[in-house]
């Protein structure tokens, strides 16, 4: 299988546990590795039968800052059934970083999931 990556996809998003974390969307940084096949592309040469990644980074940007999560892992998995559910990949791993959640240090979170997983069916 073949794969994409989308790194640094700088977005924002109302998101924590605690109450001043409601007040304001804050920032995000969002990696995204996408396993599909790209045999049909490498002889088309057409976008139909490839990614568009400019189309998949402003769909994961919208959602993210439509989304109200608590978790970044919750967020996490909501970007990965976008992804699934609107392009044609069989395999999504998300990295999101949370710049200003803890001092000193990053909080980053890393899921990666199969289109089989997200059906329940492993």
């Amino acid at each position: 299988m073949d794969k994409v990556r989308i790194e640094a996809i700088e977005t924002r998003a109302v998101i924590g546990v605690y109450e001043f974390e409601h007040e304001a969307p804050q920032p995000l940084v969002l990696d995204l590795e996408l396993t599909t096949d790209f045999t049909r592309a490498f002889t088309s040469d057409d976008l139909q039968d490839a990614l568009d990644y400019d189309a998949i980074t402003r769909h994961v940007r919208s959602f993210c800052e439509a989304s109200r999560y608590q978790l970044i892992e919750a967020l996490a998995g909501g970007i990965i059934t976008q992804v699934m559910e609107h392009y044609p990949v069989d395999k999504v791993a998300v990295t999101i970083r949370k710049p200003k959640a803890l001092t000193n240090a990053l909080a980053t979170v890393w899921c990666e999931r199969t289109r089989t997983q997200m059906m329940g069916q492993e």
